[in-house]
């Protein structure tokens, strides 16, 4: 049975007016995001606003994966979360902050660790991931995923005054062409280590947010192929050009990643296991 056709009531219709008049959205655009889904991993300083303009826009399902709780340090710049909510999960103050925000979107929790084992299952209920992680295996295993199962990411990221976003689209490049090999452990800091800009957060997620609205419409020039570089400190904006890379060990002319790996290890965060000797059993 074929889907029934979105009908927007007189409160959708008033709710979502200043997207109704515009151009290159109007009711159909509206609808269009009414039935779309995008999963956001990670409820936290991206996370956070990109869920919230995409729920308010009337995207019709956000996933959100993230199983960590909600601490007094994140609401510096994690914007979905109240002082109320510390001590809870973040997916749990993630619906009632967005339902708050917006009843009609429906938000489906993963209240889990994303990792190579649930990853697929998870992403392939989705017509596009935003990705808020914050360490290097995650962004790794996202990535794979989503060029595997065809899927568009919005990737941003955030340290002390510095952010960037682009978009992976299948078939465009993907995170493994910008960087092929994750760096050495610690030689990056992370947010809890270096420090980060609230409000920079913000506008990060707000970029993603964008990007991802723009692709459930069709409309616009996409941030894929390109490299947004933001230095909150001068307020300069770059843009570096990305390229395929065809000897990409995901999306290359000769991949040789074909399928989910461990990505701690890869990452060097642990140890390979080693396989178990071979003899006859005691």
């Amino acid at each position: 049975m074929a889907d029934q056709p979105i009908i927007l009531t007189p409160d959708q219709v008033k709710r979502y007016s200043r997207h109704i008049i515009m151009g290159d959205v109007g009711s159909k655009g509206q609808r269009a995001l009414m039935g779309a889904k995008a999963l956001i991993i990670g409820a936290g300083g991206l996370g956070s606003p990109s869920a919230i303009y995409l729920s308010l826009a009337g995207v019709g399902t956000v996933g959100i994966v993230d199983f960590d709780v909600v601490e007094l340090s994140n609401l510096q710049r994690q914007v979905l979360h109240h002082t109320a909510d510390v001590g809870r999960p973040k997916v749990q103050s993630a619906v009632d902050n967005i339902k708050a925000y917006n009843p009609d979107v429906n938000v489906v929790v993963h209240e889990t660790r994303l990792e190579a084992d649930n990853a697929m299952e998870i992403i392939s209920q989705y017509d596009l991931v935003i990705n808020g992680a914050d360490n290097f295996a995650t962004r790794y295993l996202v990535n794979d995923a989503c060029y595997l199962l065809n899927k568009p990411l919005v990737d941003g990221s955030i340290l002390i005054f510095d952010g960037q976003a682009t978009v992976f689209l299948p078939g465009e490049g993907c995170y493994r062409c910008l960087f092929p090999s994750p760096p050495p452990p610690g030689m990056v800091p992370n947010c809890a280590e270096a420090g980060v800009l609230g409000a920079l957060t913000g506008l990060v997620g707000s970029i993603q947010a964008t990007e991802a609205l723009k692709y459930f419409l069709g409309i616009g020039e996409s941030l894929s192929s390109r490299l947004l570089l933001i230095d909150a400190l001068s307020m300069t904006f770059r843009e570096v050009r990305l390229k395929r890379n065809p000897d990409c060990p995901l999306c290359g002319d000769n991949p040789t990643v074909t399928e989910l790996i461990d990505y701690e290890v890869f990452c060097g965060i642990a140890e390979p296991l080693e396989a178990a000797p071979v003899g006859d059993d005691d």
